[in-house]
């Protein structure tokens, strides 16, 4: 599990939520919305993605 990659697209503002939820999306690279990076599946990662997942789209690659 700790291997692989995931795909990670924002599809809502980040502007009016929390700002440990900024600083998640910040964590993990994303700035605009319908962006897509791709990142580690790491527990560290898992955690931002799991704070915020009601902001992102999420798919293993």
């Amino acid at each position: 599990m700790a291997g692989t990659k995931l795909s990670v697209t924002m599809t809502k503002s980040k502007f009016g939520r929390l700002p440990r939820h900024q600083a998640c999306l910040k964590g993990l690279g994303l700035r605009k919305i319908n962006q897509t990076v791709e990142i580690l599946n790491t527990p560290e990662n898992r955690g931002m993605i799991n704070k915020i997942s009601y902001m992102l789209k999420v798919e293993e690659i």
